[in-house]
């Protein structure tokens, strides 16, 4: 599509791989979504319970933090049950990282120059090459070093990459190279100047975030503007959505960010109207019933739900399923963007989930592809 759309090009910044357990990151891998456990790590059936609903809703890395023995004691339960890289998630106590890395850890996620002496450093790094562990270096605007804070009076760009250059050479000088790095803040101007610095002076894998985000809402609108511009850049290699909410919905705002953008695919893609008097069902309700109801599709496809027609075939063209509404509660069903027949509104929510899942059961078993409306102007333009 891209070919005859170059408006929709996103050219992604080169950059090293990197393997997080036995998911790459970087290079020409997929980007990752990513989330972070908020039970106590200490309880592994709590926090395995929660790694179970965050992979069902599509993580493909998960976070743990790690900051005391007994938490250490829990974690190789918890790696051992995940389906998922983990990440172990370390501040200050160095011992913290070498048990994490024993314990089954894809990942540190840590400061370098937090974990104490150049002596300290080079343990940590030796336990997580002996174990295949990565590492990515975390630099926080709420938690510069001193010096830094000093020297540039503020949390500013130039801050955060330097911190982030200081503590990839820390890595470096102990000859360790697989390593991500983050830059995050708050301020989304900070954050989005700090990683296009950043993607600019090293070849490492980037982690995207803007942290501190907020709830589900502010959080989502302010990391879909700070990640999303990132991206549509070409710049970030795994992302997590940081929200005061659970950890799943981090996962599903992050995936629809990558949709968005044509990044990722996974589950169905819904094109709807916000609703308004023409509306012939109740499309906000609607809308909600059937993102709930076709939450357990992974097969990629889309769905468009549209009020009236004076939209709703045109973006009915364009999707595998479209239903739009139409007078006396009777309503028009698109199949492959092409009328098929009508459906009563009493029967209508679950006639589009049977839809939906007899096309995603045909498209697993290779028995149909995902509807392109572009296809055949692809195939003219190849010609």
């Amino acid at each position: 599509m891209n070919a005859i759309r170059p408006w929709r090009t996103i050219e992604r910044r080169q950059c090293r791989q990197i393997m997080v357990g036995d998911v790459p990151v970087g290079g020409d891998a997929p980007i990752t979504v990513q989330t972070m456990t908020n039970t106590p790590t200490e309880d592994a059936v709590a926090t395995i319970d929660q790694i179970r609903r965050c992979e069902d809703a599509g993580a493909d890395i998960i976070r743990v933090s790690v900051p005391t023995v007994e938490a250490s004691a829990a974690f190789s339960k918890i790696t051992k049950a995940a389906r998922v890289p983990i990440v172990a998630d370390i501040h200050f106590h160095y011992k913290r990282a070498l048990e994490a890395a024993d314990a089954g850890a894809a990942c540190l996620r840590i400061n370098p120059g937090n974990i104490g002496s150049s002596d300290r450093v080079a343990e940590v790094v030796r336990a997580a090459k002996a174990n295949g562990c990565a590492i990515r270096i975390g630099v926080n605007a709420g938690s510069l070093e001193k010096d830094l804070l000093e020297k540039y009076g503020e949390p500013c760009p130039e801050a955060l990459i330097e911190s982030a250059l200081d503590h990839i050479k820390l890595l470096q000088d102990h000859d360790f190279h697989e390593y991500k790095v983050a830059v995050k803040a708050s301020d989304v101007f900070l954050a989005v100047a700090a990683y296009h610095g950043l993607a600019d002076a090293v070849d490492c894998p980037l982690h995207l975030g803007i942290t501190e985000a907020g709830g589900l809402i502010g959080g989502t609108v302010k990391s879909s503007i700070g990640i999303g511009s990132l991206l549509w850049a070409g710049i970030g290699d795994t992302i997590r959505v940081s929200l005061s909410a659970e950890p799943e919905q981090e996962v599903k705002v992050g995936f629809e960010m990558l949709k968005a953008l044509g990044l990722r695919t996974r589950g169905v893609r819904v094109v709807s109207c916000p609703s308004c008097s023409r509306q012939g069902f109740d499309v906000i309700r609607t809308v909600e019933a059937l993102e709930k109801r076709l939450e357990h599709i992974k097969t990629p496809m889309s769905l468009s739900v549209l009020g009236c027609v004076v939209n709703g075939p045109g973006e009915a063209r364009e999707t595998d399923i479209g239903i739009t509404g139409g007078g006396q509660g009777k309503h028009m069903v698109y199949l492959s963007g092409v009328t098929d027949h009508h459906v009563q509104s009493e029967d209508m929510l679950d006639h589009i989930v049977k839809l939906v899942e007899e096309k995603a059961a045909a498209i697993e078993a290779g028995e149909a592809v995902a509807f392109d409306p572009h296809a055949a102007q692809e195939t003219q333009a190849a010609e």
